[in-house]
């Protein structure tokens, strides 16, 4: 068990490692699921996005749209399901990016709806993400 532990966190590492230099001249998204979720960058005002780990903008107002991966608990289910496969698209839109500046979106769920959070370098909320349609796994 430790091995696949230690195996999962140098692949983690590696696939931070690989990602390219910030351009100070755009604004830079990184995508941070909860534990056990995926969480993939889509499109950026309906054109597909460069790369699924984050979103790299230029300055001014955007639409992103994202990919969250979730399993609802069986607690939100019925007391002898098993956890639910969630796929749902997310809808976040921010009009003020800012050239050389890194915000952070963070995806989770409150049972069968997903939520995301946009903040920017403060920690600060500036953006919520709106769901836009989901479908079981």
């Amino acid at each position: 068990m430790r091995a696949l532990l230690l195996t999962t966190g140098l692949l983690a590492l590696g696939g931070c490692a690989s990602l390219p230099e910030p351009d100070p001249a755009q604004a830079w998204i990184d995508l941070n699921p909860h534990r056990d979720t995926t969480l993939q960058a889509l499109e950026v005002d309906e054109k597909a996005a460069g790369d699924k780990r984050y979103f790299e903008v230029a300055p001014g107002s955007h639409e992103l749209t994202l990919r969250y991966q979730f399993a609802v608990q069986p607690t939100n289910i019925g007391p002898d399901a098993e956890p639910l496969w969630r796929d749902c698209q997310l809808s976040l839109k921010f009009k003020d990016f800012n050239a050389g500046q890194r915000y952070q979106v963070q995806a989770g769920n409150i049972g069968f709806r997903p939520w995301a959070k946009l903040y920017d370098e403060q920690r600060n909320v500036v953006g919520m993400g709106q769901p836009a349609g989901c479908q079981r796994t």
